[in-house]
C-alpha cells in the first residue's frame, strides 16, 4: 500500500524525509557558495551583525556563513534537519526548529536570507504574509532580508511535464504541473518493496504579488536581481527572483 501524503502539510514530511536529501543530493555546492559569496560582499555584515538562514534545512548555508566569520543562526521546520544541523553549533552558529509563520526574535538580526525557493509553501496569501510579516519582525529596523525565489513566469513556460530520475539506486518519477495557482510537482517511486508518493506545491508568486506582499508588511524593496551572478531581473529571461528589501 502506498505512503500517501496530505498535500496541505507536504512540506512538513517530505523536508524530514531522507528521500528528500537522496533525490537532491547533486545541487550545484559550488553555484550556491559562490551565490553566497557574491551576497556577502553586496550586502557587507559587519562581524558582529547577526544573520538569520531563515528555512536553513540540514544548515550547509549556515555553516558556509559562519565560516566566513558572521554570527549565524538557522532555522527551519524540519526536526531531522535541526536534529542534523545542531552537531556543527558552536559560539556563533546556532540552529533551531520553528515555523516562519511565528516571530523568532524580534528585532533579533541585521540579515536574514531566505534562499533556494523556501517560500511560499502555504496554501493562502494570508499565511505567506503572515510568515513574511514575522520575519520582518525578527529585523533590526535599517536591517535587510533577501528573498530568493524561482522566477515563476519562466519556469511555467518551461515546465517540464514528466521526468526520471535515477539516483542513489531508486528510480524516481516526476511529474510536474500548475494546479489552482500552485506548481506542483508529483514525486512517485519505490523503496524495499514500498511504494512512495510525495508532493511539492510552492505556489505560483510573481513579480506583482510578492510587491504587494512587501508593502504589506512595510518592507522597502532596495534591490530586485534576476540570478545567483546578481544580474538585473528580467522578466522573461532570469532564472531566479532575488529581492532586497529593508525594514
Amino acid at each position: 500500500m502506498a505512503a500517501q501524503q496530505e498535500p496541505e502539510a507536504w512540506f512538513s514530511t517530505w523536508f524530514d524525509s531522507p528521500y528528500y536529501h537522496i533525490l537532491y543530493q547533486h545541487r550545484d555546492m559550488q553555484e550556491a557558495q559562490l551565490f553566497m559569496d557574491r551576497l556577502l560582499a553586496y550586502l557587507h555584515p559587519k562581524p558582529h551583525e547577526r544573520i538569520l538562514d531563515l528555512a536553513c534545512g540540514k544548515g550547509r548555508y549556515s555553516r558556509y556563513l559562519s565560516q566566513q566569520g558572521y554570527d549565524v543562526t538557522g532555522i527551519d521546520l524540519s526536526e531531522q534537519s535541526i536534529n542534523y544541523a545542531k552537531q556543527y553549533e558552536n559560539e556563533r552558529l546556532h540552529f533551531a526548529r520553528h515555523d516562519m509563520r511565528e516571530v523568532f526574535r524580534p528585532n533579533g538580526f541585521d540579515f536574514i536570507l531566505n534562499l533556494f525557493t523556501s517560500f511560499g509553501y502555504f496554501e493562502t496569501d494570508t499565511e505567506n504574509v503572515v510568515a513574511l510579516h514575522a520575519t520582518a519582525e525578527s529585523l533590526q529596523p535599517g536591517g535587510k532580508l533577501v528573498i530568493d525565489f524561482m522566477n515563476t513566469e519562466k519556469v511555467i513556460n518551461e515546465l517540464v511535464a514528466e521526468e526520471e530520475k535515477q539516483v542513489g539506486g531508486i528510480n524516481f518519477k516526476i511529474t510536474r504541473g500548475v494546479e489552482n495557482g500552485f506548481i506542483v510537482k508529483h514525486i512517485r517511486f519505490s523503496d524495499k518493496g514500498q511504494d512512495y508518493t510525495y508532493v511539492e506545491r510552492v505556489r505560483a508568486l510573481r513579480e506583482k504579488d510578492f510587491l504587494e506582499y512587501f508593502g504589506m508588511v512595510q518592507l522597502r524593496l532596495v534591490d530586485t536581481f534576476g540570478d545567483y551572478e546578481l544580474r538585473p531581473y528580467n522578466q522573461e529571461k532570469s532564472d531566479r527572483m532575488i529581492f532586497v528589501l529593508k525594514k
